[in-house]
């Protein structure tokens, strides 16, 4: 996924349809400098993962 793209999402209030993995996530955060997004699996909020942007997907 563009970084800009993912800032977008993130400042959006409306939740964009994003997955990871195959799972649906919400995007916390962008980190610009390292390419990367604090996300968590919309079913499992507790689980916060910080993964790399190439590996968000918007459907």
């Amino acid at each position: 996924m563009d970084v800009l793209r993912a800032q977008k999402i993130s400042e959006s209030p409306v939740m964009g349809n994003i997955t990871y993995d195959g799972t649906p996530v919400y995007i916390q955060h962008v980190d610009v400098q390292n390419e990367t997004a604090r996300i968590y699996a919309l079913e499992n909020p507790d689980n916060e993962l910080t993964v790399s942007l190439n590996q968000l997907e918007e459907r």
